[in-house]
């Protein structure tokens, strides 16, 4: 039997500041959807579907890629569009460019809701996220950020020039092997 490959640890700054991303990755989307709900009468996930939706041209959008954009997979992209569906803000129907895709488009009273729910949302981020900062945080902030979500949003969740760890181990293998044979 192998013995597993000994664990990377994180620094002492590392985890201080994992620790910190964690906790802003499990309570603000709480607070941000517990704002919606009280103020709107809906969820982050129905804000986010909304709001993509909404900056699409003519309000529509091909649901396979507002999945993407709003990292919902198929099973809960579904349920939260058959609410959005069953109160009137979204309509869906087949693409007539291609009817193997569905299209999901914003009601005018979709388009009240996020005209109606936006100021509240805004409020809420800017409470939640940048009243606390100053203008080199924000900046230092959206540098960091921007990194780590083109690694994270990259296919395999490579690194950040978008390839796989295992992509860049063979590689540095292969620059390996042949410097060691020159």
């Amino acid at each position: 039997m192998s013995t597993p490959p000994a664990a990377d640890w994180l620094s002492s700054e590392e985890e201080s500041t994992w620790r910190a991303v964690w906790a802003v990755m499990t309570w603000l989307p709480a607070r941000l959807d517990a704002q919606l709900r009280t103020a709107a009468g809906m969820s982050l996930a129905e804000y986010s579907a909304l709001s993509q939706i909404s900056e699409a041209p003519e309000r529509t959008m091909r649901l396979s890629e507002l999945g993407l954009v709003a990292n919902m997979n198929l099973s809960h992209l579904s349920r939260v569009l058959s609410r959005l569906e069953k109160v009137g803000w979204v309509e869906r129907f087949p693409d007539p460019a291609d009817g193997r895709f569905t299209l999901g488009r914003l009601t005018e009273e979709g388009w009240r809701q996020v005209e109606a729910a936006a100021p509240g949302h805004v409020a809420a981020v800017r409470r939640y996220v940048f009243d606390a900062l100053t203008p080199q945080q924000v900046e230092d902030l959206g540098g960091a950020a921007g990194v780590v979500a083109r690694v994270v949003k990259a296919p395999g969740g490579g690194g950040a020039d978008g390839r796989s760890a295992e992509s860049r181990s063979a590689q540095s293998r292969s620059a390996q092997g042949r410097r060691s044979t020159r």
